[in-house]
């Protein structure tokens, strides 16, 4: 997967207001699913859909609970990778602008009291 696709998953996983409050809420420190639920006042299979497109996107991760499959049990928490990965792109996205609004008014400076 690209740099470009992976920030793709990332914006397309945190579109969605569940999915952001979650991430809020996983930033105080990792937290079952259930509590999750509860805490949004969702069902647990909402919330089970909403941290599976976390989990795939690799936003978040899980211990894995006491079986695999038993995500009853499973606690979740954030990645710090694909989040620092965001943040290098947009620090990327800031630099071009900061660079073009350098230019932009190298330009108006120069031509400042220029007539048309």
């Amino acid at each position: 997967m690209t740099p470009v696709d992976t920030v793709d998953t990332m914006f397309e996983a945190l579109a969605d207001p569940n999915r952001r409050h979650v991430v809020d809420l996983l930033r105080a420190g990792p937290r079952r699913a259930g509590d999750l639920a509860d805490e949004l006042g969702m069902s647990r299979p909402a919330m089970s859909r909403h941290l599976r497109v976390l989990r795939e996107s690799g936003l978040v991760e899980t211990d894995g609970g006491a079986t695999p499959d038993d995500a009853r049990v499973r606690t979740y928490r954030l990645r710090r990778e694909p989040f620092s990965a965001l943040r290098r792109w947009l620090e990327d996205v800031e630099r071009f602008w900061t660079l073009e609004l350098g230019a932009f008014a190298d330009y108006a400076e120069r031509t400042r009291g220029r007539k048309r």
